[in-house]
């Protein structure tokens, strides 16, 4: 009997562009504590990304970054078709 591997919504190949307005960042740290593989605290206080573009299994955490933020200054787009996923 074959395996075969479950489909995840977006595919392995989907490259993703994060758009971060900095300048809004209050500080907040949520998309560090949740996607510590991607974003980190600078010195200033605010958050740095570390990639702008990301491959579809670094998605999820990233969207959730995104959805932990309280001034949405973290939006994702699908970098070939330009969707906006959040």
């Amino acid at each position: 009997m074959e395996h075969q591997k479950s489909q995840s919504p977006a595919a392995d190949n989907e490259e993703y562009e994060i758009e971060y307005d900095r300048d809004g960042c209050i500080g907040a740290g949520s998309c560090a504590a949740v996607a510590k593989n991607n974003w980190v605290m600078a010195e200033d206080g605010k958050a740095t990304v570390r990639k702008l573009v990301i491959k579809a299994s670094e998605l999820q955490e990233n969207l959730d970054a995104a959805r932990a933020c309280p001034v949405n200054v973290i939006h994702i787009k699908n970098k070939k078709t330009g969707e906006r996923l959040i």
